[in-house]
């Protein structure tokens, strides 16, 4: 054998051997990166608050094992696992929520992240033969809801999200809100030589129509590219000045061939690396989905929110994890489908809201527990901002929800409405769209130290982290 032959093999044996000590390391000291997905304003920054809070005070989460078992010692916040990550604003946002005058926080604007040291005792005998305590690393992935539709485009050429994106903007709900760039489009040639200030024009009349989808009551989810709305640190950068053109005429220096380069850079150095940096390392999944706002924007709302969902998730790898994923890369082994807001329905609905979002994802859970990860639905609230209350109407009893409504000053008694308990949510006959209303954080939350109150985060908890803490 030929020193270099020899000196090679040894090469690979001595990272083959720091890969199994660092795969070793992580069985000792687990870590699970948990990333918290969902389109816009279905709540990821309370979510993520409520969680750190509840597992950083262990008052109020009855149904995670760990704790109802007694097992359970403390958490606490650690330096965090990626220099290049901003840090997820717990403190900032924690005190927006519970402050004298109590607020929802600013939503999402770029990636953060957060690690939390979980402390517990092994439920087996023999894990605690070989460790009396254990350390499980949660690192919390956070990020805005509209970064998440830009992974859809990774299969999209230029001209075929060209296609869809003109298609979508010239029907209702879309068509009035794009009439100024849509007027631009039809009055360009885009087989003409390129020149700076139309790729300008077009991507900002091509922004101001995306704004304009996400301003309107209730906003539109399908909005991209992502970074046309929330840049984050690309503001003003070339790679967002393109936009879709009609037609397909390529030809060299053209305005077509222009806008198709900063797409395909766009997608290479913004999607594909934000992709592989942060999404492609995740081990498991949370999908959090305002149900009701989805309602409240009717049937062609609902449609949109549907079809965002189903487009964004395709590209996370689905399946179950093994021994040799932490030489091969990880897969997410399980995704939770979560409605939020539920306590802005009375607790007797939640059973309805749950099926309702059964059938929303029936499409993408079938696909993910094929590939063979375990999926599970839920209906909760990482705030509770309402109490369930039984008044009387006309000789019927009604439960209702008490709390603050967004815009008032002082608790209300309402009644939201029922959720059908079938998936037929607007029925023929009913025109009108459902109007549930947004209510305030209340007062003193958390205020007895136990962790902010909520409706089954702790089941989410459990289902997600709860074979880790075993």
């Amino acid at each position: 054998m030929r020193i270099q032959d020899l000196t090679d093999l040894t090469g690979a044996g001595t990272r083959l051997f720091d890969q199994l000590g660092d795969a070793a390391g992580r069985m000792l000291e687990g870590e699970i990166r948990l990333g918290v997905t969902g389109l816009r304003r279905a709540g990821k920054t309370v979510f993520v608050t409520a969680l750190v809070d509840n597992l950083l005070k262990a008052g109020r989460l009855p149904f995670l094992d760990v704790m109802a078992s007694g097992r359970f010692r403390a958490a606490r916040l650690k330096p965090q696992p990626d220099a290049d990550v901003p840090r997820f604003e717990y403190e900032r946002h924690l005190e927006a929520l519970t402050g004298p005058a109590p607020d929802w926080p600013q939503p999402t604007r770029g990636i953060s992240q957060l690690r939390l040291a979980i402390r517990y005792r092994p439920g087996s005998a023999l894990r605690r033969a070989v460790q009396t305590a254990s350390t499980l690393n949660l690192v919390v992935v956070d990020y805005p809801g509209e970064w998440l539709l830009d992974l859809p485009l990774l299969r999209l050429s230029f001209a075929q999200w060209s296609t869809m994106t003109l298609d979508m903007a010239r029907h209702p709900p879309r068509a009035p809100l794009s009439a100024d760039w849509l007027a631009w489009a039809d009055s360009i040639d885009p087989a003409a030589p390129a020149e700076e200030e139309d790729a300008r024009r077009g991507a900002a009349l091509y922004t101001a129509y995306l704004h304009a989808c996400r301003r309107i009551e209730p906003g539109l989810s399908l909005i991209q590219p992502g970074r046309f709305v929330e840049p984050g640190d690309m503001k003003n950068a070339p790679l967002l000045t393109f936009c879709p053109l009609p037609g397909d005429r390529r030809g060299r220096h053209s305005l077509w061939a222009l806008m198709e380069e900063r797409y395909d850079a766009y997608k290479t150095s913004v999607v594909r690396r934000f992709f592989t940096e942060h999404f492609a390392r995740l081990d498991r999944q949370v999908v959090l989905i305002d149900v009701l706002g989805a309602l409240n924007a009717g049937p062609i709302g609902l449609a949109d929110m549907k079809r965002a969902l189903q487009l964004s998730l395709e590209p996370f790898r689905h399946g179950s994890s093994g021994w040799l994923d932490w030489l091969l890369g990880t897969r997410i082994d399980r995704v939770l489908f979560a409605a939020t807001k539920a306590d802005h329905i009375a607790a007797s609905q939640h059973g309805n809201l749950k099926t309702l979002l059964d059938g929303f994802v029936a499409e993408a859970r079938s696909h993910i527990r094929f590939e063979g990860a375990a999926v599970e639905t839920m209906a909760l609230a990482s705030l509770k901002c309402t109490d369930t209350v039984i008044t009387e109407h006309e000789g019927r009893q009604l439960r209702c929800v008490r709390g603050i409504p967004v815009g008032r000053d002082r608790p209300t008694v309402l009644f939201p409405g029922d959720i059908p308990p079938g998936h037929e949510v607007f029925p023929p006959g009913r025109e009108r769209p459902y109007s549930f209303l947004s209510f305030k954080p209340p007062a003193g939350a958390g205020a007895d130290g136990r962790g902010l109150p909520h409706v089954r985060l702790d089941q989410a908890l459990q289902f997600l982290l709860g074979d880790y803490l075993e």
